[in-house]
């Protein structure tokens, strides 16, 4: 698996290959063709909603063997494209690797030209929820 660095590097490529705005949007609702990642319906609810989200988002984040593993659906095309980019940096950490990758980085991918302000909270809620795994599995030990 490439470390999250290299995840983050390979986006910033793919981004850069496609240049125009528009050529984004089209690879990351692509992506989300592809997304066949569920949440049972009754584990949909408060406590795994994220919140902020412009559309209706979930997630489910665990603690396995020293990583953290998470599941996340989106309502949206754009969410459920978003969700497999974010995870191919993100999902099957150690704590220490998300806590040690600045998330101000994911900002000189160019998502404020892509993405509304709405979709950008909710970027973020979903940023605060992985930190907030993160530091919650190292904790946990």
């Amino acid at each position: 698996m490439a470390s999250m660095e290299e995840a983050y590097k390979r986006i910033k490529e793919d981004f850069e290959l496609l240049q125009e705005p528009n050529a984004i949007i089209e690879y990351i609702l692509e992506l989300g063709q592809t997304n066949d990642m569920r949440i049972p319906d009754e584990l949909k609810n408060d406590k795994t909603k994220i919140h902020g989200c412009a559309s209706d988002a979930w997630m489910i984040e665990e603690c396995k063997d020293g990583k953290v593993h998470f599941t996340v659906e989106g309502s949206s095309e754009m969410a459920k494209g978003m969700i497999p980019l974010m995870l191919q940096i993100f999902n099957d950490r150690t704590p220490d690797e998300i806590l040690g990758f600045d998330p101000q980085k994911l900002y000189s991918l160019g998502f404020e030209k892509i993405l509304s302000p709405t979709r950008l909270q909710g970027m973020e809620a979903f940023l605060n929820r992985i930190y907030s795994a993160a530091k919650r599995c190292k904790e946990e030990g």
